[in-house]
């Protein structure tokens, strides 16, 4: 059995999620409150809702966690070759919180792999925005040609992202996005990137998986941080990364 929480309850100890052979590894409560201070809460504790609709709402710790260290970013020499067809084609660049609506309901809207819909539901849509405004949650944009055609959103306490979800309308389109989230991430002394769940995509560029305890210890010692100053991408930013 796992909790259901009510408004003030507090979450319950992150090693009473369910194990690796139940059925749902990494549940830890349920219930029916989504709040920007119920996600702070859950975040400082590396605590992530997902649920489907009609489902309430579901809180997982997963054990182990999904990361990508910024300084472990491999960089395949095709996304390279992208990049700098990218960078030298007129009107196209990385903007940052330019049209954070648009790209959490492309995200929303795009197909997935083994899924028959969107974990992000309507309500994780609006509570995320209301988190957006308060300058928690950031999205790093793709424009090509003067139009946005991919993207990623994320989290952001101290110096800690959280990644949340991606977006292509053009081949590699949301890469490309990442590797500048990388070079922000390096660039501002961002060491670590959550990914949640494990997947082949994500292993292929350096994500691996870490144990909730070492997840926890990285979070309690970077979200009381300050932020990055500014949540802006100058192009400059590309020499983070070898070859650009």
């Amino acid at each position: 059995m796992i909790p259901w929480l009510e408004p003030d309850t507090p979450f319950p100890d992150t090693r009473l999620a369910l194990g690796p052979d139940s059925d749902a590894p990494g549940l830890l409560a349920a219930g029916n409150e989504l709040s920007v201070a119920r996600l702070e809460a859950a975040y400082r504790r590396g605590i992530f809702p997902w649920f489907s609709p009609g489902q309430p709402v579901l809180w997982w710790s997963t054990d182990p966690r999904m990361v990508l260290p910024p300084a472990e970013f491999k960089l395949s020499r095709s996304l390279r070759k992208t990049i700098r067809r990218f960078r030298d084609t007129p009107e196209s660049l990385i903007r940052v919180d330019a049209a954070f609506d648009r790209v959490i309901q492309a995200c929303a809207a795009t197909p997935r792999d083994g899924q028959d819909g969107t974990w992000i539901v309507p309500a994780i849509q609006q509570t995320y925005a209301g988190w957006y405004r308060r300058g928690f949650v950031h999205s790093f944009e793709t424009w090509w040609e003067g139009e946005l055609v991919g993207g990623l959103y994320g989290v952001s306490i101290g110096r800690m992202f959280y990644g949340e979800s991606m977006f292509a309308w053009r081949s590699d389109a949301s890469k490309i996005a990442l590797a500048a989230l990388v070079c922000f991430c390096r660039a501002n002394g961002i060491t670590l990137i959550d990914c949640q769940q494990q997947t082949a995509h994500l292993a292929s560029m350096g994500a691996r998986p870490l144990p909730r305890p070492a997840f926890e210890a990285h979070l309690q010692a970077v979200i009381d941080q300050p932020p990055p100053p500014a949540w802006a991408y100058d192009d400059s930013l590309w020499s983070e990364l070898d070859g650009l």
